[in-house]
């Protein structure tokens, strides 16, 4: 970097605190510092960034923030002429540290520590730039996918558990399915083994068949289960508070698996029109729920990363070193985006199970002594620099040629393929 970069001659460096309601600036420009605070309104920031060009005349508007995404980075996108540098929180808190061992922190001192790490280490940071519209967009709903899954299985848990208590019958009966539509609809019209036996044979019936069981052996079966269950409890104190709670978490359930089931026809269409569509589905075990994470895992600025090593170290899958003294040992990596970590990982995993040479790669690890997700972390490492390849060169993965190539070069991966082969 060099001296102009270094002094504020050229530049306005702005360090941004964000808060629910209202954000801490510090501004460093040619002609001194001073702080600022802004209302977390639209109308306020956009003001604020239109205000710029006029106040600070002829100088670049370079922005340091603790976020990558949220509503800060949104409304400031969406200006012209801001340069923004994201942090990571942790960079923010050992720079804090570094300058005051107290622990002393507000707004305002967290404001001024941004501007003025972006001031001294600008060569080591890296401008924000947003992906193609296409890739935000694949971001957002696989995300917020991601989150309803998991809503979804944390609501199930729940109403296992409440089931247990009180009514483990369907608990049996529904095996490993207790989240189809048959059984949150059962639990939704008869949420208690009292008012399940008071239905007449034929209504259950009826009921069964509509939701997919037309067989009438299979129907009795069922309805003699219902006849000759023995309550666990009779306590109604117990039976009425914890129905009316199962009856709410089954229709949440449903409710999440209708949104899941539309973001998933969405992700379809996004995924088609994306032009790296074909690149990341060659990929053996990338399916319809991987494919837009892997394509918004690389994005669609071909610049962003320099080298593969870029990617696995920023996604968390290479392992970083410790060393203290004449000791060392290699660690998990833990400062790093974690749902770009699980997708690597969860490709990884699914690889294994379609591509050859992976399934051997893994089979090759196990037997040095990795465990399981090791191992799965160590193919993950492995694809990401073929993965990057790809991504550059724009071009489709084929199997046959990566194992040719592994047998060009020798690979010890050969020796467990072709013994998996035998």
């Amino acid at each position: 970097m060099n001296a102009t970069e270094q002094s504020p001659q050229n530049v306005l460096i702005v360090g941004w605190d964000w808060g629910e309601e209202q954000h801490a600036l510090w501004l460093i420009s040619p002609t001194g510092t001073s702080a600022q605070t802004l209302p977390h309104e639209p109308e306020a920031i956009l003001e604020w960034a239109e205000s710029l060009p006029q106040r600070f005349p002829g100088l670049r508007v370079l922005i340091a923030l603790e976020q990558s995404r949220g509503p800060v980075i949104a409304a400031l996108c969406g200006c012209e002429g801001l340069e923004l540098y994201p942090l990571n929180p942790r960079q923010l808190a050992s720079y804090r540290d570094s300058v005051s061992p107290s622990g002393a922190k507000d707004d305002p001192s967290d404001a001024r520590l941004l501007a003025e790490f972006l001031q001294h280490r600008r060569g080591q940071l890296r401008r924000w730039q947003p992906d193609a519209a296409e890739t935000r967009r694949l971001g957002e709903l696989s995300t917020l996918r991601r989150t309803l899954v998991e809503e979804r299985k944390r609501l199930a848990l729940q109403l296992t558990s409440s089931l247990k208590q009180y009514f483990p019958l369907i608990l049996k009966l529904a095996g490993r399915g207790l989240c189809s539509d048959r059984n949150l609809d059962l639990l939704r019209r008869w949420p208690t083994l009292a008012e399940l036996k008071r239905v007449h044979p034929r209504t259950l019936r009826a009921f069964l068949a509509e939701h997919g069981l037309r067989n009438a052996d299979q129907q009795t079966e069922f309805i003699d289960a219902v006849r000759a269950a023995v309550p666990l409890t009779r306590d109604k104190a117990l039976i009425e508070p914890r129905a009316r709670y199962v009856q709410f978490l089954a229709a949440q359930i449903q409710h999440a698996q209708q949104a899941i089931a539309g973001f998933d026809d969405e992700l379809r269409q996004v995924v088609a029109a994306h032009p790296d569509e074909p690149l990341f589905r060659s990929l053996p075990g990338a399916g319809d729920a991987l494919v837009p994470r892997l394509i918004v895992a690389f994005g669609s600025d071909r610049n962003r990363y320099q080298a593969a090593e870029d990617v696995q170290c920023y996604s968390g899958i290479a392992p970083v070193t410790i060393r203290s003294g004449k000791s060392q040992r290699i660690a998990k990596r833990t400062a790093c985006p974690k749902f770009l970590r699980q997708t690597f990982h969860e490709f990884a995993d699914h690889a294994r199970k379609w591509s050859r040479w992976s399934k051997a790669f893994y089979r090759m690890k196990r037997q040095a002594g990795f465990k399981h997700h090791a191992a799965v972390r160590a193919l993950a490492f492995k694809w990401i620099r073929i993965l990057f390849r790809l991504w550059q060169s724009r071009t489709t993965y084929s199997e046959t040629d990566y194992i040719q190539r592994l047998r060009t070069h020798n690979s010890p991966v050969i020796h467990f393929l072709e013994t998996a082969e035998t």
